[in-house]
């Protein structure tokens, strides 16, 4: 049957409504195509499954669903028309088609098309009539009409009656449609010849194929009694109220008979043509005629009533004749309005905005016209609306901003009304809970903080602890602390600390050293577990605080077991005999050195500035005094508790200058390491520096010669910026010669430790010694560059490893010549001294890294 798989797509839009009607034939398999919803729609296929697209639907059978890969809408139970729509000329089930994240509301019509699934049939599969045999030809007989549930051309369409020589079919039909079957007698019966009469009464619908349904039609012939009853009508109309009273009378009915006497006598009753359940519902005096309502009349299960009516006289043989009473039922409010919560948000986020549907309500009242008509309310003062979507569709909508910290939970109360009299009403409450959002960022008590950590710290000791709050709710207020990444010399910060993300405890990740870290800024971040989640940035900065936890080192002069200096008998008072330059690479007091000789073999002669280092003569020395003198000099700092280094000299008396130039450019050199790469390596830096100072010292020769005998050149020391005292250790030697202000001056600069600049003027070379340019201080006023202090010395030239945090420094001390020419020292001592300095800075280096050693002293 092909038509019981045919689909019709009438996907009809409503504009008023924003409805669509598909039309389906009855009986379709489970799976049937309806329509595309979601191409109908206008929806998006991919996002049916996270909107929950679905079906509302007051039918409990769920009849239709929706695949949500591809949004068809198919049979999901077969429907038989007959059962859902039982007689309607017309079969339309509304569906109720909701998506959320928005909700949306669509309502579809699905019309359920009839299809010849029903063959007629006949109440009773033998109808028994008797008949006199006095009957005129075109006397009928009503027969029981065949009954065929389906509609229009599927319906019962012919009779006809099986071959006979005594009767015919005579079909009417009525004002709604029915047909009335009346047997028809052609001529006159004759009971001697036959007494009964079998005939085959076959009905047929109109449908393809064609259905049929037969009654055998058995026909008894009577004799005598030749008048019947007759109704004053063949057709009788009535209306009543439903619900009225057991016992309401509905119509009376009258029939007359020709006849006399008991021929006369007419008896009233129901026909069994009549279907037994309006036999049940009513009942009819057999002595007046009277219909009476003998059960429950409710118009919501039927509209109106046929009733079969037959009289028979109470003569022999009797003929009975029939009417049909037509009862119509008229609706009483009988009904209160029905709401039904099609879907309910029980949660609705407090920032929701103006118009966000929150329920949905389909309201239904089974009475018709006014008692039908409903009116819902919602209470005024609620933040809450109601809207009507579609007939008897309503939505509660949010009205105005909510606030969860306000009213956190609302009972939303709704009455609905119908328009009958008295109204009918219905009330339910929502209970809708307002949920919170991550409106609130977490928060700081302020906007940054100070830690203050002591260097050499624990690794993993608690530096400080940052703590947020956040007002929101659950998850919202859930805090998680971290570090945003960043750079701290070059290193990211997490391998400097960490935080706890549940309490914002920040620990270190290493033991700090104020010597190569003096602060850094931590940048926190504290996030909430919103969604999206909102985070707020906090600043710490973290100043690591200066431990007395290096000693003094001295750096010049350089020594392992003990130097050797050697100064002029001749000396005068207060000769500069030996400069201790000495660093610590702590800061502030820890820093802050003080030089005391411990020991000498004659106290006496020498003097320790306490500040400078600088150890001087005391008065002349003389011929008694020891030729070798031996001086213990220590070296503190002023920290708590103070840490010191000591450091032995040994100091030659010589009887002359020239013995001094020959022990400074013949000085021992350093004893070697035991490393032999270390010595490769010092031997050819020593070669590579010689060979510059070598060229140097022969350019300024040639630059000498080349200018007048009364210019004067400068060799100047000065300190370098303090910016920059950590970074260049080296010596950078200027020459001036254009210079208005200073004539024949060469200018030596230091940085690191040496503060001070020495000046000094290229004098003629005495006649012993004429291969060399000498240098003396210009004058005691300008012996020192940039300070007027006389005797203010800086012992901060260091040299700063990285690699094994050793800092060493080194400054070559001011040669203090006195103006007589057996004073001066020669240039060509400067270099030599300058480069033996150097290799011991670079085997102190080198040994350094190989034993691990942070300090040395040596």
């Amino acid at each position: 049957m092909q038509a019981l798989f045919t689909v019709f797509l009438l996907c009809v839009w409503n504009i008023v409504y924003g409805q669509i009607r598909y039309a389906i034939h009855e009986e379709l398999k489970h799976g049937a195509f309806v329509g595309n919803i979601a191409q109908d729609l206008g929806l998006d296929v991919r996002e049916l499954s996270s909107r929950r697209l679905r079906i509302m639907s007051a039918i409990r059978k769920r009849y239709f669903e929706i695949n949500l890969e591809n949004g068809v809408l198919f049979v999901n139970e077969v429907i038989d028309r007959e059962y859902v729509c039982r007689q309607s000329p017309t079969c339309f089930m509304n569906l109720e088609v909701v998506v959320e994240n928005p909700l949306e509301l669509y309502r579809i019509e699905v019309e359920i098309l009839d299809i010849n699934d029903n063959s007629p049939t006949f109440s009773n599969a033998e109808i028994r009539l008797e008949v006199l045999e006095s009957a005129p030809p075109r006397t009928r007989f009503l027969l029981q009409s065949a009954h065929d549930p389906d509609l229009g051309i599927n319906s019962v369409r012919i009779y006809y009656l099986g071959p006979n020589d005594h009767f015919a079919l005579e079909v009417q039909n009525s004002g709604d449609d029915s047909k009335f079957v009346h047997l028809l007698l052609e001529k006159y019966l004759d009971r001697e010849q036959q007494a009964i009469h079998h005939l085959l009464l076959t009905a047929v619908d109109g449908g393809t194929p064609e259905r049929t349904g037969t009654a055998q039609v058995i026909v008894t012939v009577l004799d005598v009694n030749d008048n019947s009853p007759a109704f004053d009508h063949m057709f009788y109309k009535a209306s009543l109220m439903e619900n009225v009273p057991l016992g309401t009378a509905v119509i009376k009915l009258n029939a007359t008979d020709l006849d006399e006497s008991t021929n006369a006598e007419i008896v009233y009753s129901l026909s069994d043509l009549t279907p037994s359940q309006v036999r049940e519902l009513f009942s009819m005096d057999s002595q007046t005629g009277e219909i009476i309502v003998n059960g429950i009349i409710d118009f919501e299960e039927a509209k109106s009533f046929e009733i079969i009516a037959e009289a028979k006289d109470k003569g022999p043989f009797a003929l009975p004749v029939h009417c049909t009473v037509l009862i119509d039922i008229k609706d009483v409010n009988d009904n209160a309005p029905d709401m039904t919560l099609m879907s309910v948000s029980n949660s609705v986020r407090e920032d929701v905005h103006a118009g966000t549907v929150i329920a949905l309500i389909s309201v239904t009242d089974q009475d018709t016209q006014d008692n039908g008509l409903t009116t819902c309310l919602i209470h005024p003062n609620l933040p809450f609306a109601l809207r009507s979507t579609f007939k008897n569709t309503y939505t509660v909508v949010v009205k105005h901003a909510l606030d969860r910290e306000t009213t956190s939970e609302y009972q939303i109360g709704i009455s609905c009304y119908d328009s009958g009299f008295p109204p009918l009403s219905t009330n339910k409450t929502i209970q809708v809970q307002v949920s919170d959002v991550n409106d609130n960022a977490p928060r700081f008590a302020d906007t940054f903080h100070t830690a203050y950590v002591m260097e050499n710290n624990a690794f993993g000791a608690s530096i400080c602890s940052v703590s947020a709050f956040d007002p929101d709710l659950g998850a919202n207020s859930h805090l998680s602390y971290s570090i945003l990444g960043s750079l701290v010399q070059g290193v990211p910060i997490s391998s400097y600390v960490s935080i706890n993300s549940e309490n914002g405890i920040i620990f270190s990740q290493r033991s700090f050293d104020y010597e190569q870290l003096k602060n850094f800024q931590i940048d926190v971040q504290v996030q909430d577990c919103g969604l999206p989640p909102l985070s707020t940035n906090y600043t710490v900065h973290v100043v690591i605080l200066d431990q007395n936890d290096n000693a003094p080192v001295i750096v010049f002069p350089l020594t392992r077991n003990g130097s050797e200096v050697t100064i002029p008998r001749m000396a005068d008072p207060d000769y500069l005999v030996v400069k201790i330059i000495a660093v610590d690479a702590d800061s502030g007091q820890n820093a802050r050195l003080s030089y005391q000789l411990l020991r000498a073999t004659d106290q006496n002669i020498f003097t320790m500035r306490i500040n400078s280092g600088e150890v001087r003569t005391t008065r002349q020395i003389d011929d008694r005094d020891v030729a070798i003198q031996i001086m213990v000099i220590l070296v503190k700092d002023n920290g708590h508790p103070s840490l010191s280094s000591t450091i032995t000299i040994t100091l030659s008396i010589v009887e002359s200058a020239e013995d001094v130039i020959h022990a400074v450019t013949f000085m021992p050199r350093v004893p070697e390491y035991p490393s032999s790469a270390a010595f490769y390596i010092i031997i050819s830096l020593g070669a590579i520096t010689l060979t510059l100072m070598v060229a140097l010292i022969a350019l300024v020769i040639t630059v000498c010669r080349s200018a007048s005998d009364d210019e004067d050149w400068c060799l100047c020391l000065e300190h370098s910026d303090s910016g920059t005292m950590y970074r260049n250790s080296n010596l950078n030697f200027h020459t001036v010669p254009d210079s208005s202000l200073i004539k024949n001056v060469i200018e030596v600069r230091g940085s690191g430790s040496l503060a001070e600049t020495y000046c000094y003027t290229l004098r003629p070379v005495p006649e012993s010694v004429k291969d060399s340019k000498f240098l003396s201080p210009l004058n005691a006023a300008s012996s020192r560059c940039q300070s007027d202090a006389a005797d203010r010395y800086y012992s901060d030239w260091n040299v700063k490893e990285m690699d094994n945090r050793t800092m060493l420094a080194t400054e070559v001390g001011s040669v203090n010549s006195q103006t007589s020419s057996s004073h001066i020292h020669s240039i060509t001592l400067w270099f030599p001294s300058m480069l033996s300095i150097v290799c011991v800075q670079w085997k102190v280096q080198i040994y350094t890294s190989e034993t691990g050693q942070s300090n040395t002293k040596e």
